[in-house]
């Protein structure tokens, strides 16, 4: 457990990595209408990456009725691409591109991981470097991956993080919900996806863009209910007494700016809570989480950087 850093901390060690290891460029202009596929995460990063530009989002769970249903437009050379993110290069990425090029797709592959099995098979591969990390973390490896299609200064983005300052009754709150403006509404369920991870059932979690947040998120108001938001000038939402509005340039308002905030105010959360995350992860990593996919073989507790 001495090994297991809390996910702010992850933050900062990523945004330092970034500084000294800029990502490779990528550009979703070389891609026309393509499948983009990825589980958790990774599918959530496709969407910031083809936020702008026409795609179809896919993960585990549909990818194989898409891809019949599309056949006419594949026929036809209307669609000819696949985006697989991965950040392991494994799991379900594996089968994807194998079903991808039976439909005769070009399949491109992100990942950090470039000697992985779905790297070996894939038709062109984008490397991202990434640091160790506790499982399921995947800061640097998504971070890294927004950083190269958005460009942003990480020493910059970590300029702000470490000069952000908490509400004295900040670690007093039971429940805790994200506000954010409208362009970030693909940051929302990465952090939905992190109160699975570091919270599951234990602590109430919730993360909204504004134009949600507006359809009756907040109709029952709590004092213990922190409520986050992001350049809200105007705050409606929550107890009038438990609001916490973080204001950020409008220079680095940018999704991986975005993603280091919000997922730095989560670690300092998961600091402040009983260690829910910690207590189970060597288990999950041993024995149930593996076995969810077929596999005796465990998982690393702590991933691999590159």
């Amino acid at each position: 457990m001495d090994k297991i850093i809390t996910l702010d901390k992850n933050v900062l060690l990523a945004l330092d990595f970034f500084v000294k290891n800029p990502p490779p460029s990528f550009d979703n202009k070389d891609f026309s209408l393509p499948f983009v596929v990825g589980s958790g995460n990774a599918y959530n990063t496709g969407l910031i990456l083809f936020s702008d530009t026409a795609a179809i989002f896919a993960d585990e769970s549909n990818f194989k009725k898409l891809l019949p249903a599309f056949e006419k437009a594949i026929d036809s050379k209307l669609i000819t691409q696949a985006v697989i993110i991965s950040a392991s290069g494994g799991k379900d990425s594996v089968w994807e591109i194998e079903l991808a090029k039976k439909y005769s797709l070009n399949t491109t592959l992100l990942t950090t991981k470039a000697d992985s099995p779905a790297a070996k098979i894939a038709d062109k591969v984008y490397v991202f470097k990434s640091i160790d990390e506790p499982y399921t973390y995947n800061v640097s490896t998504y971070m890294g991956m927004i950083l190269s299609s958005t460009k942003e200064n990480p020493g910059k983005i970590k300029e702000f993080v470490n000069s952000i300052e908490f509400p004295k009754n900040f670690v007093d709150y039971e429940a805790y919900s994200f506000v954010l403006p409208d362009k970030f509404l693909n940051i929302c369920p990465m952090l939905d996806i992190k109160k699975s991870e570091l919270f599951g059932p234990n602590l109430s979690l919730r993360a909204f863009p504004q134009g949600h947040a507006r359809h009756a998120k907040f109709v029952i108001r709590s004092e213990k209910e922190l409520i986050i938001s992001i350049n809200e000038k105007k705050e409606f939402y929550g107890d009038p007494n438990s609001r916490w509005n973080v204001s950020i340039p409008e220079e680095l308002l940018d999704y991986a700016a975005i993603m280091a905030i919000t997922y730095f105010i989560i670690g300092k959360i998961q600091i402040s809570k009983p260690q829910f995350y910690k207590e189970n992860i060597a288990n999950y990593v041993n024995d149930y989480g593996p076995k969810a996919y077929g596999s005796d073989k465990p998982f690393d507790l702590i991933v691999p950087g590159t």
